[in-house]
């Protein structure tokens, strides 16, 4: 029942308007003066008030400022009772905050009419307020929830560049560089190497689709496939019968990974990669490539070459067939295997990189080595890009090779 406060120092007009509004199942209250009026709204709130515009003492005008004043939690409804009806005092007593005005003497049906629409304002103001306030806690709920997995994000990100826990090692007759720059907090590519047995050495590059959390968790599981630190674990290589570890082919990890994946992790996910062993004395390569782009190679001051037979990617057909090529290097050449965050890079026009602009920013800085030369290269991409973040994960692993004569350093 909304409450109605009615001021007027003639009591005779208070209780015409009261009763009127008492019959329309108002809940009123009088006051015969604005500080009267001002002492029973800090006791306790009312809904609308009905205030004569000229009395003794605090006029209505006031009583109307001092209402707005009030530190209260609903709006209240301010209409004046008056006999003036210049615009200008209309005007005026609208710029002071009252709502609406009545002119004396009071029709019931007007005052019926106005204390209605006075109550249908209400009503609705009252709606946006609860919709406003639903709407701040469900964002404040959501801001705590966003904040809660942003903080998630960021441990996960720093787990998942744990996995790449070395970014550049010596072999003696070759040396590994690697590069992991997630678009976001997490992504789905994944670099490294291990030992390959005696005298060779396990490369590999990783593009799992996607970017997000899903993505994440399936390179994770895929370094554990691929572990430098945990040999029996490791898919790629076999024990032999001293107890020493040998690889299997590329091929046979390419065609055991699609296995894993259709029939065990069961994914909706797929993943591409390049998985190359080099053999420390000779530089021979031997490559498996499923839908992963062509390895790019550095030979002297020659502008970078592809190599490649691409091939399918690992998770989305039974029975794929995969195969694997050589590559020979010799002394001073670099290899390099890299994700699609590369060629894809897309600049303000919407133009993608590709193999030929990708081809000239490394062969731009191929005078660098190492981090030097991935933290160069993706200054140079950033800078082909324009403006904006990453669109996709940005990861490579490089090979340079010394020859055997380097070996015992």
């Amino acid at each position: 029942m909304r409450r109605v406060l009615v001021v007027d120092d003639s009591r005779a007009q208070r209780r015409v308007v009261a009763v009127s509004l008492a019959r329309q199942g108002f809940d009123v209250v009088e006051a015969g003066s604005g500080e009267e009026a001002l002492e029973i709204m800090r006791a306790a709130p009312v809904d609308l008030v009905l205030s004569d515009w000229m009395m003794p003492g605090m006029d209505g005008l006031e009583l109307c400022r001092q209402v707005r004043a009030l530190a209260q939690e609903g709006y209240v409804y301010f209409i004046l009772l008056t006999s003036k009806s210049e615009k200008g005092a209309v005007a005026h007593g609208l710029d002071v905050g009252a709502d609406d005005f009545l002119t004396k003497p009071v029709s019931p049906d007007e005052l019926r009419a106005r204390i209605h629409a006075g109550d249908r304002i209400l009503k609705m103001t009252r709606e946006l307020r609860e919709k406003n306030r639903l709407i701040t806690a469900t964002f404040n709920e959501m801001s705590a929830l966003y904040d809660a997995l942003d903080r998630d994000l960021v441990e996960a990100r720093k787990m998942q560049q744990s996995l790449v826990r070395e970014r550049f090692r010596d072999f003696g007759s070759a040396d590994v560089s690697l590069l992991l720059k997630p678009s976001g907090h997490v992504g789905g590519d994944l670099v490294g190497f291990f030992t390959a047995g005696a005298g060779k050495l396990a490369v590999y590059s990783i593009d799992v689709s996607g970017h997000g959390i899903a993505s994440a968790l399936l390179t994770a599981r895929l370094a554990g496939f691929l572990s430098d630190g945990a040999p029996e674990h490791n898919i790629a290589l076999v024990q032999d019968t001293d107890g020493s570890y040998v690889p299997r082919p590329p091929q046979e990890v390419a065609a055991l990974l699609n296995i894993l994946m259709l029939e065990e992790m069961k994914s909706e996910l797929y993943f591409t990669i390049v998985l190359g062993y080099l053999d420390l004395a000779t530089g021979v390569v031997d490559i498996a490539q499923c839908g992963h782009p062509n390895p790019v190679l550095m030979r002297g001051g020659d502008m970078p070459s592809y190599h490649g037979e691409n091939g399918m990617p690992i998770g989305l057909i039974e029975d794929a067939d995969y195969t694997q090529w050589q590559l020979q290097l010799a002394p001073g050449d670099r290899l390099v295997f890299y994700s699609d965050g590369f060629t894809e890079c897309a600049n303000a026009e919407g133009e993608m990189l590709e193999e030929e602009g990708f081809a000239r920013l490394v062969h731009a800085n191929s005078g660098l080595s190492g981090s030097a030369f991935f933290e160069a290269l993706v200054w140079d991409l950033d800078g082909f890009r324009g403006s904006g973040e990453f669109a996709d994960d940005l990861s490579a692993a490089m090979i340079g090779y010394r020859g055997p004569q380097d070996q015992a350093k």
